[in-house]
């Protein structure tokens, strides 16, 4: 009778605070489509003068390095960078030119876009490919602003070149680096088109939150750990001093160029249709009809077949000829003939979550929670440790004990935290194999079929109902401990105080000459420790969504 009010208390409380800090979600339109004109991507054009056009492997492509150096505006750090520059050798007149923008990482000149770079200088271009500029920053913390300004010096290097007509100078950008070429457009107007490679359309928020909520389901995770998702899509990031999660990375500028879109129809990190969609509408809204879109099977996020993770692995199919082929006709300034929407239908499985947005109250209750049960876990274990040690120095001098625990309570606190501390393991294996499977999906790879991200998530909740029902039956036994001392005695001890007679602690040593919980002040404080620890534990899984049964 002490035991069920006090378990349905504790899980009022949790299942509260799971409901409370619930994010909705909207899902629909699931399944959307995008059909293409034709299954064909080649890119033609009318070419009524009959003008020669350059094609791919026209040209033996020669390379060198040059170096610049990049400043942050913001910090006034600088990053000496290198650019590798491939020119068509022999080729006349002044040549188009484009410019290589990174995606997420830590790519070189040296080790990126080398396929891409050649096939176009192989077809009279110039082309630059730099190292990404970083500086100190991390992939949390990009400068989005200051990367522009890099990519600008080396459009810049590009122009000033005397075999470069400087009014034909391009960018080639793919996944993040296509919210950079937003900056990038509105800083330099004299940027001549555009190849985007699975284009973030949308803010990082919304894109990645699309991203993570899709590959959460291709990978067979329990349905639950959607809700991980959504609560950290609900972080207010500025809180911490992140600032790109929501940059808007579209303004007039942004698609007021020619511009080709290439998708991957195994990419699994990009809102296609409703990527493309935007795109038309904003370049519409911009004056711009020249947007050429193609779908390539069979490939993935960066166009490539099969696994990026193994080296060597080749692009898709003809896109490297499309590609070309649409660089040179707009070079030339021609009319294009082909199909401006081709290949493989655009499939986008859920809509793009837009009305997610930075919760401030829900961030500062969730740092502030795991950080203070982090504390309390540091604390209950550098607790348990001394105790430890001082046990060893006890048995070794003969002396009494170190934490005293009495009514067994000791083995009882060990069990649950056993138990508690067990479930926290689970939580993270099954996301962190949930993780893993992201990263597979993203590469290209296909991901091991779900196993603990599936099952972890209805053990951990069966779990954590047994745990609490624990500890409800502990406070139960404490408290029926303490009214054997005669806790439940305390107001008539007061009075028998007042009128002279022995303290409350006598009179309670005398009822019973054992503890409550423990006979030590370590005893006493590691177990109000490493419950609270514990507690927080709970409130975690509290926070994440665990509490929600459906």
């Amino acid at each position: 009778m002490t035991s069920l009010p006090i378990f349905v208390i504790l899980m009022g409380i949790l299942v509260s605070v799971s409901h409370l800090t619930a994010v909705p979600w909207k899902y629909e339109p699931v399944d959307q489509n995008l059909p293409t004109l034709t299954s064909d991507t080649s890119v033609t054009f009318d070419n009524p003068s009959g003008s020669r056009l350059d094609r791919m492997g026209d040209y033996k492509v020669g390379a060198h390095h040059e170096t610049l150096t990049a400043v942050q505006p913001g910090t006034g750090e600088k990053q000496r960078i290198k650019v590798l520059i491939r020119v068509p050798r022999g080729a006349r007149g002044t040549r188009p030119a484009v410019v290589f923008m990174h995606g997420a990482g830590y790519g070189t000149c040296d080790n990126s876009f080398a396929d891409v770079a050649e096939s176009l200088s192989s077809a009279g271009f110039v082309t630059a490919v730099l190292d990404k500029p970083v500086w100190s920053t991390t992939d949390a913390n990009r400068d989005y602003p200051a990367s522009a300004k890099a990519y600008e010096q080396v459009a810049d290097l590009l122009r000033a070149r005397a075999d470069v007509d400087p009014a034909k100078v391009g960018i080639y950008a793919t996944s993040e680096s296509t919210w950079i070429a937003a900056y990038l457009l509105s800083l330099d107007h004299k940027v001549a088109f555009q190849i985007l490679l699975s284009p973030m359309v949308h803010s990082p928020r919304h894109a990645l939150g699309f991203f993570v909520a899709q590959d959460f389901a291709i990978a067979g995770a329990n349905q639950g750990y959607q809700s991980v998702v959504r609560r950290l899509f609900s972080t207010d990031a500025s809180l911490t001093g992140l600032g790109n999660l929501d940059i808007d990375p579209t303004d007039r500028y942004t698609y007021a160029i020619p511009t080709l879109l290439a998708y991957g129809a195994k990419d699994v990190m990009t809102a296609q249709v409703e990527g493309a969609q935007k795109v038309l509408a904003e370049a519409h809204k911009a004056g711009n009809e020249n947007v050429t879109i193609r779908s390539y099977a069979v490939s993935n996020h960066v166009l490539r077949l099969g696994d990026e993770a193994n080296t060597g692995t080749p692009l898709a199919d003809h896109y490297q000829t499309d590609m070309t082929n649409w660089a040179v006709g707009q070079a030339m300034g021609l009319r294009q003939t082909s199909p401006s929407v081709g290949g493989a239908t655009i499939h986008q499985s859920i809509a793009v979550p837009t009305d997610l947005r930075g919760r401030p109250t829900l961030t500062v209750y969730m740092l502030t929670l795991h950080l203070l049960t982090l504390l309390l876990l540091l604390a209950s274990l550098v607790m348990a440790l001394v105790a430890g040690g001082i046990k060893i120095h006890h048995l070794i001098r003969h002396r009494g004990p170190v934490l005293g625990f009495s009514h067994g309570f000791g083995g009882s606190l060990t069990t649950v935290t056993g138990t508690t501390l067990a479930s926290l393991v689970l939580f993270i294996a099954g996301l962190g194999q949930v993780i893993m499977a992201l990263v597979r999906l993203g590469w290209g790879g296909v991901p091991d079929p779900a196993g603990v991200s599936y099952w972890s998530w209805p053990v951990i909740q069966v779990v954590c109902a047994l745990v609490i029902w624990a500890w409800s039956r502990i406070f139960a036994r404490m408290a029926e401990v303490a009214s054997l001392k005669g806790v439940s005695q305390i107001p008539s001890q007061i009075k028998r105080r007042k009128a002279g007679g022995p303290s409350i602690a006598q009179q309670m040593q005398t009822n019973d000459p054992q503890p409550v919980v423990a006979s030590t002040g370590l005893g006493k404080a590691l177990f109000v420790v490493t419950t609270l620890a514990m507690f927080g534990v709970l409130l975690i899984f509290a926070f994440w969504g665990l509490f929600i049964y459906y």
